[in-house]
């Protein structure tokens, strides 16, 4: 089937369970956001595992050139106290 007769490329994303980040889980076509949604619940949640989840144009998607991976993270290095590590996890917290 072709793009135009199934749709834009959307890129689905679920999160597991409440408190954990929502992950890349895959890619479909649909005709707008709410068939997205929709088909992303029926092939990507089969067996209740989201509690949540999103869908973006792939096209509406910018990512970073893997060239410029030094300038943009070259300068997060020298600020060791943006690490977790500094930081106290809460009793009770079990996913941050």
């Amino acid at each position: 089937m072709s793009n135009t007769t199934s749709g834009p490329l959307w890129e689905v994303f679920i999160r597991s369970q409440h408190g954990l980040s929502h992950k890349h889980v895959g890619s479909l076509h649909a005709a707008d956001a709410t068939a997205a949604v929709q088909h992303a619940r029926d092939v990507y949640t089969r067996r209740n595992e989201g509690v949540s989840i999103w869908v973006v144009r792939a096209a509406d998607i910018v990512a970073s050139d893997p060239t410029d991976k030094d300038a943009l993270f070259d300068p997060a290095q020298s600020k060791v106290y943006r690490h977790p590590t500094f930081f106290p996890t809460p009793e009770g917290v079990k996913n941050m």
